[in-house]
């Protein structure tokens, strides 16, 4: 069974980082290994919330996982909750990525225009350096403004400009001439408008090649749809499959768990009920 290591935090709330991608990495059949950076009773977007800091712990797990002689075919980093923690993931890369090792970076930093706690100048510079490394990275549209030194809200007044993806895959391009090896930039939850009617929509982007694949937007954006977008791209890659393929795969799985979700009402911060979907990753 193929093995993939999961760092990125555990919140009691939100259906979103270790919770959302253990389920979905454990269906499609392969091995989920947690690696968490953070333990939070809530994702940061509650408000409210308590979080214990693992930084000091995972170097522990780092160092008995290769006591025991382990590999991965997978490395998937997300949420961190300080710049230390960068260091730690680099060592862990250090340890257990190998020539066929895919490493599956989220650069988590914020949101619609809204950054996280943690996030600080010395943790941008930190995740730009991190995911120059990495064989794939999900910003989503903030995140990818804020790797590349693009303003977000500059950006965003082009949504109903007929270039709009167009400026979005130089942005791409810029992170792809930085990075230290071949790169794929899939960047997720981009809003546009066109012909008067909203959708939002994922764009991958790897060398000459592009892939955007978009849906009616519903107005609503999800805690944990970019971490369960991101689990099914590590997912899909790990076990063979095109970058096409694996976004095709992610887009079906999420968009019916979005918009009953938007039907029903549920609080955004809580996150949709994909786990009736998890079916259409076997």
């Amino acid at each position: 069974m193929k093995r993939i290591a999961l760092i990125n935090d555990l919140s009691g709330f939100g259906k979103c980082s270790l919770t959302a991608a253990i389920p979905v990495i454990s269906v499609m059949g392969i091995q989920a290994c947690p690696l968490p950076t953070a333990v939070l009773t809530a994702q940061t977007e509650f408000g409210d919330y308590y979080s214990y800091d693992l930084t000091d712990k995972m170097d522990k797990f780092t160092e008995k996982w290769k006591s025991m002689d382990v590999s991965f075919d997978g490395i998937y980093s997300g949420y961190l909750a300080d710049a230390g923690q960068m260091e730690k993931v680099e060592h862990f890369l250090e340890q257990f990525q190998e020539e066929n090792t895919l490493y599956l970076a989220d650069p988590v930093m914020g949101d619609r225009g809204m950054t996280y706690d943690m996030f600080n100048e010395t943790f941008l510079q930190g995740m730009k350096e991190l995911t120059k490394k990495a064989d794939v990275i999900t910003p989503n549209l903030m995140e990818l403004c804020l790797l590349s030194e693009v303003s977000y809200e500059e950006m965003i007044t082009h949504q109903q400009d007929e270039d709009y993806i167009r400026r979005i895959v130089n942005l791409c391009k810029v992170l792809l001439a930085k990075a230290l090896k071949p790169q794929t930039v899939i960047v997720t939850g981009i809003v546009r408008t066109k012909d008067g009617e909203e959708y939002v929509g994922n764009l991958a982007v790897s060398g000459e090649e592009c892939v955007h694949l978009e849906n009616p937007y519903t107005g609503k954006g999800f805690s944990g749809t970019g971490d369960l977008f991101a689990s099914v791209i590590c997912g899909s890659l790990v076990k063979g499959l095109s970058v096409k393929e694996a976004v095709e795969k992610a887009t079906y799985f999420l968009q019916e768990a979005i918009e009953e979700a938007t039907e029903e009402n549920i609080p955004m911060v809580h996150g949709v009920n994909f786990e009736k979907h998890l079916y259409k990753l076997l």
